[in-house]
């Protein structure tokens, strides 16, 4: 069973990376992987990157996006519409990545501005990119009206909340479990939520990838 899953598993990946491919545009493809924490949206991203081979792939975060600390947590360490609303430089995502990479872009971009785990701002070099790349880009939120319209391809990782706050808890084994269950509890979960009753990005995604059982995704494509 368990090779049969591996064996999806690389169909699956194989299917989005020769979709992706196939995109004929005058500027570099932009893909958008997004869901909740927990999900697997970065080694999905990861696992898409690899799989393209006969065009550079450049990978990014929105981890690379953060607002400083004492913006992120004004609302207060636990808030839920603090999570939403001011976690993410959503401005420099957009100048910094997508719309250099877009059709009226000079091709000119960085990847992150900013280090969440320093609270820094990163110099990150100006990069040059071609026309025919594929840009992949991971996080929370990518879906939300600021930047819906930049990218080309949205890829949706529809995963629940019982599957992912455990992967979470795993993740984070190390530190204070039930803090990190708090944490979810009060912020990250309300905040997702927030966001799925504003911002619907499910149904804005153009592809859907169940991975609730990561050997056995299953990939939608919406109309």
């Amino acid at each position: 069973m368990a090779t049969i899953n591996i064996v999806k598993r690389k169909k699956v990946i194989q299917q989005l990376a020769d979709y992706i491919c196939s995109q004929t545009l005058s500027h570099p493809v932009r893909v958008g992987i997004d869901g909740v924490d927990g999900a697997g949206k970065t080694y999905l991203a990861d696992e898409l990157a690899d799989a393209i081979s006969d065009r550079n792939v450049i990978r990014a975060s929105i981890d690379g996006f953060h607002h400083p600390k004492e913006h992120r947590y004004q609302k207060g360490r636990l808030s839920a519409e603090g999570y939403y609303k001011d976690s993410f430089n959503n401005q420099a995502l957009i100048d910094s990545l997508l719309e250099p990479l877009g059709p009226s872009g000079n091709l000119e971009y960085r990847k992150a501005v900013f280090d969440y785990r320093t609270d820094s701002i990163v110099d990150a070099p100006l990069e040059q990119a071609k026309s025919n790349d594929v840009l992949i880009v991971d996080g929370v939120f990518l879906f939300r009206p600021e930047l819906q319209d930049y990218w080309d391809i949205k890829i949706f990782v529809d995963v629940p909340f019982e599957v992912t706050i455990p992967r979470a808890i795993e993740r984070y084994a190390d530190g204070d479990e039930e803090e990190t269950r708090k944490h979810y509890r009060e912020r990250y979960v309300p905040g997702q939520e927030i966001y799925f009753r504003e911002s619907f990005p499910k149904e804005k995604a153009d592809i859907v990838i169940e991975n609730e059982d990561f050997g056995n995704p299953n990939l939608t494509m919406q109309e």
